[in-house]
Formats: C-alpha cells, structure tokens, sequence
C-alpha cells in the first residue's frame, strides 16, 4: 500500500500515475477543499502528527510514502521523514520544477531575515505574495507597517487572515489566470515578496512581471528536504521509483530509451573530460523538462579522452537493447560546436527520409538534441573547449540491429539511438508507432506512391509476391496499429495504400476497433454472427460462430458462402475510409494458408 500526501499540483500529478497502476493507495490532504478525482484511491483528510502518521501507516501496512506536499511544509516533510526512519519506509519526494536562481533578487532563508532587510531599507507599500499561512510569521512587520497581502479567494483563508488580526482592507484575493503585472501596476508596490514556489507555484510569472516594472523582489528560499527521500520532480521518474520500491504495484516496469541512456553517459564523460574526475552518477534532463539520475556503469580515461557507460535499464518493455551499456567517448575538437562520430554497434544511414543526413550516425533527432543541449550547457561553464566530438557506441549492436527495423529503413551496420519521450513504456505503443512513422517517410523519400501495410511476416510473404515490383522499403508492418499506420500514411501524403489483413485482427477492425490488440479488444461472437446474417449465410453456419475459439474457423465455417468475407471486407473498409481523404486504399483479406 502506498500514501501520498497531496493537496497540491504535484498530488495531481502523483494521483494521475498511481491510478495508472490500477491498484489502491491512499490519499491525504490537510483539509478536504481539493477537488481531485483518486480512481483507485481512498482520501484521508486532515492533518496528521507525527503519531497519527505512524498509526495510520502501521494500520494500513503502508509500503512507501510520496511526499508531494507543499515545498515550505516543513513540518509535513519533518513528521514524514521521523515516520520514515521508524517503520523504515521508503519516501519518494515529488518535487516541483524551479528554475535557476536570479542572483539580482534578494534570497532570504527564513521571513525574520526578509523582515530586517525590508526595515533596513525602509521599505513601505509592500506586496506579500506568500500565502495566508505566513501572515503570522510576517506579523512583526505588518504590525507597524500597512502592506498589501494577497490570499486565496476562499472563505477558509479570509477567516485565517482575519483570526490572525490582518486588515481586511488590505487583502487582496488571488484570481485564476490573473494578470500580474495589471496588479503590480495597480498596487505600485515599494517591493514585493514571495516564496520559492517553483513553476507550478506561478513564480516565475511572478519574478517576470516584476522585473518588468522596476520592482525589486525578495524570495524566500524553499525549505532544505530530508536527505532519506528519493527526490523526482515529474512523473516519469515517479513511476519509476514507485516500480521499483514497491514492486508489483504496477503490472509491468518502466525504462528508459536508448536516447536517454547515451544522453547520461555523453553528461559523464564530458563531466569527467572538464573535472578530470571519475563519475559515479549523472543526471539529464528529459524532453519533458524533468530530471532523471543514472548510475554510470563505467569511466575510463585516456589521453585527451573520457568514455562513460550506461547500462540501459527498458523495464518490461521487450526491447533488445535491455541490458546492453550505451558508451559515449568525448574528444575536444578544434571546431567549435557539437559533433557527432561514429562508434561501434551504431548504424549509419544510408536512405533519405529520416530526418538524419546519409552518412551520418543513425542518432535520431531528439537524442541528438538532448546531447547537445546538455553538452553546451557544460561547455558553457567552461569556456577553454571550443567545441567536442561526441562517439555512441554499443558492443554487440551490429547483431542486435537484424532484430529491429533497421534495415529496413536502410540503417547498416547497427542499432539507432531512438526516443521522443526519453521513456520506455511497457510494450510501449508509442515506439511501434515512431518506427511506423520512420518507415512510411523512408518510402516516400524514396519516391513510394505505393505502400503496402500488414501485420508481420506471414502476411507480408503473400503481399509481396502479388506486389513484385515494389521496393523493400514499400512494405511496412502496421502489429495492431492499424488505424495509427493509415493517419500517417495520410499526413505524409501517400497516394496509395494496399492493406493486408487477417482473420483474427479483420473481425476486430470490421467492429471499428483501429487498434487490434488483445489486451484492448477480443473477438466479439455476437458481432460476427450479425456479419453472418447480413451476409444471408445458412442457419446452420451461423450456429456454429457460438463454438469457435479461433477467428480462423471461419474460413471452413463459410467456404461456401463467399459473401461472408466480401461483408468482413466491406466493414472493415468502412471503419477506415474516414480516416483517409487523399489516400485510396484497397484491403485484402488473406486467408491463413
């Protein structure tokens, strides 16, 4: 069992994920005024004491703890951290994203600090912008000077604020979407103040509109977190955790793309070229803007030169190159900039259409931006390399690349670096489908107006010896995806699409089910005996759709009754047709032999 406390952004976020799971958890905030949908969760509301916590976790077997929070609930973070260390319980710290410090603001670690500075510097029209908790701790200034503070528009903070003695004239109530610089005009505030809050906090829409207009601007540091916890701060590495100290609680891991894993070990190496020290970790940013930690499996030094490993870590996702070490080698250049090489066990292209010139490493265009991203910003903080030769490779990647499509993408001689997301999912829908993408734009690069779309192998073998004058390239496997394979084929304006399609999955996609695959849809017996009457088959055929267990019964069922497939082709054909205005398509239905 695992216990969020939330109430917050990132409890939305951590809900979001956990129902994901499909399995129970418990939710808690410190008041019940949150609106949240938990699916596979139980709400618990009110505050919790450091004995109350404990009790409760005891109680409810609690295995892990996700600490999404408030950043300034001290107190929170403290009695979780006490509990953690007595029932030894994992906590996984959702944190928020927070962009650098501006060192021309003025940082205060505590309100005591902001208050001697705002006395110090006489400053008078004040806007507080920290919430209606810390009135009581801004008291000692509000006190003998008038200023401004704004709270949420809610009853429970106007009583708050009131009890506390503030002047209900003086409060200013936070609106959805406010403009803050209207507001800061408005006020003309001497200064204003807030709280680290991070983006989901609105802080640095603060700090923008207030550097705007001239305002100077005191922070208060967010609070310094127990050092136990795991900290993540998005909900790719949430899942991850959460798989891997409470396993079992999703049906199936998480991992990461072979694009993150080269991404890791390019930030060590280049960490280890500039500092001269060995790296034990390292630490990327994702597409997404979250941070995400790696072991480094390796780092070695040589001359002008240091190669860092990543051991790639897919989850249970079936993919080849688990378990296998991403290398990067990093070189100085004399030309300035970032510069891929080629390494072992990486393919080169040879065929236009993917978005990577011929010649070069087969390094797909995200992974190749997250490289360089990272890359100059190290090189930024160390203006004596000019620019740096980048080598990926992966022992044992020419072999694994006869298991992937690459060569039918005209990728020779090993795997690519591949990954939008930087995420592996589980059989992970999204990657069959970029591999989809890739293969159609390949075609059409190659001047395709004829593609031919099916299932896998056994079916391709039919398709291509009715289609003999087609290059490779032109055949392409659709798995289950099938309404995904036509809505590319339409963006990429192919003007002819043959789709080879058996038994088993035309019975599905006849029903209107563009994604085939067993876990989301089951071959429906009822459906198929209306496709049967409408085809005006005899009774006694009809009878026995009730016994099959195989939509490849079918074919003897009807043998003799061709109309029954002309109607199985006729509905499948339906289902498709919208998702096509300029591409024609033509369906053939392949028996099993």
């Amino acid at each position: 069992m695992v216990l969020i406390f939330g109430g917050t952004t990132e409890g939305r976020t951590a809900v979001r994920v956990l129902d994901e799971a499909g399995s129970p958890y418990y939710y808690s905030t410190k008041s019940d005024t949150q609106q949240i949908e938990c699916k596979h969760g139980t709400r618990v509301a009110g505050g919790m004491a450091t004995s109350e916590m404990q009790n409760f976790c005891t109680r409810h077997d609690i295995r892990l703890i996700v600490d999404a929070a408030h950043p300034f609930a001290s107190q929170l973070h403290a009695n979780i951290a006490a509990v953690s260390e007595r029932l030894d319980i994992p906590v996984i710290r959702l944190e928020r994203l927070y962009p650098e410090r501006d060192e021309s603001l003025v940082w205060c670690d505590t309100f005591d600090d902001a208050i001697d500075y705002l006395e110090h510097h006489h400053i008078r029209n004040l806007l507080a912008l920290t919430g209606v908790q810390t009135i009581g701790k801004m008291r000692r200034y509000w006190e003998k000077t008038p200023c401004w503070f704004r709270v949420l528009d809610r009853e429970q903070s106007l009583d708050l604020a009131l009890r506390a003695g503030f002047p209900r004239e003086r409060l200013l109530f936070w609106q959805d979407k406010q403009d803050e610089a209207a507001l800061f005009r408005e006020i003309q505030p001497d200064a204003i103040i807030t709280k680290e809050s991070g983006e989901s906090g609105f802080y640095s829409e603060k700090i923008t509109a207030a550097k705007a207009l001239g305002i100077p601007v005191l922070v208060i540091r967010r609070p310094a977190l127990p050092e136990s916890f795991y900290t993540v701060n998005g909900e790719h590495g949430l899942r991850y955790r959460v798989e891997r100290l409470v396993p079992g609680f999703f049906p199936l891991r998480s991992g990461f793309t072979t694009g993150s894993c080269a991404t890791a070990a390019t930030v060590a190496a280049l960490q280890g070229l500039l500092t001269g020290e060995p790296q034990q970790q390292s630490t990327i940013t994702l597409p997404n803007g979250e941070t995400i930690t790696f072991p480094v499996a390796s780092c070695t030094f040589a001359p002008n030169s240091c190669t860092c490993g990543i051991t790639k870590d897919a989850g249970d996702d079936p993919d080849v190159t688990n378990g296998y070490t991403i290398y990067t080698e990093i070189t100085p250049s004399a030309t300035p900039g970032v510069h891929f090489l080629q390494g072992e066990g990486v393919g080169t292209v040879t065929l236009p259409g993917l978005g990577i010139p011929v010649g070069e490493p087969a390094i797909n265009t995200t992974p190749r931006t997250m490289m360089t991203r990272e890359a100059e910003r190290l090189l930024r903080e160390h203006k004596d390399i000019l620019g740096i030769n980048i080598r990926i490779s992966v022992p044992g990647g020419r072999e694994l690349a006869t298991k992937t499509f690459n060569p039918r993408l005209g990728i020779t001689g090993g795997i690519s670096i591949i990954g939008t997301s930087g995420v592996v999912r589980p059989f992970s829908s999204e990657a069959f489908v970029n591999s989809i993408r890739k293969e159609i734009q390949v075609a059409k690069a190659l001047g395709c107006n004829h593609i031919v779309i099916n299932s896998g192998a056994k079916s391709e073998k039919t398709l291509r010896s009715r289609f003999p004058e087609l290059p490779d390239q032109a055949f392409i496997h659709y798995g289950n995806f099938i309404g995904e394979t036509l809505k590319l084929a339409e963006t990429e304006s192919i003007p002819s699409v043959t789709m080879g399609i058996m038994i088993g999955k035309a019975v599905k996609l006849a029903e209107g089910n563009l994604d085939t695959h067993s876990k989301h849809v089951v071959m429906n017996k009822a459906f198929i005996t209306r496709l049967a009457a409408e085809s005006q088959c005899p009774p006694s055929s009809i009878a026995r759709i009730a016994d099959i267990t195989l939509a490849r019964e079918l074919w003897d069922i009807f043998a003799h009754t061709p109309a029954f497939f002309d109607t199985l082709v006729q509905h499948c054909y339906t289902q498709c047709l919208p998702l096509l205005s300029r591409t024609r398509l033509e369906i053939i239905l392949i028996p099993e032999e």
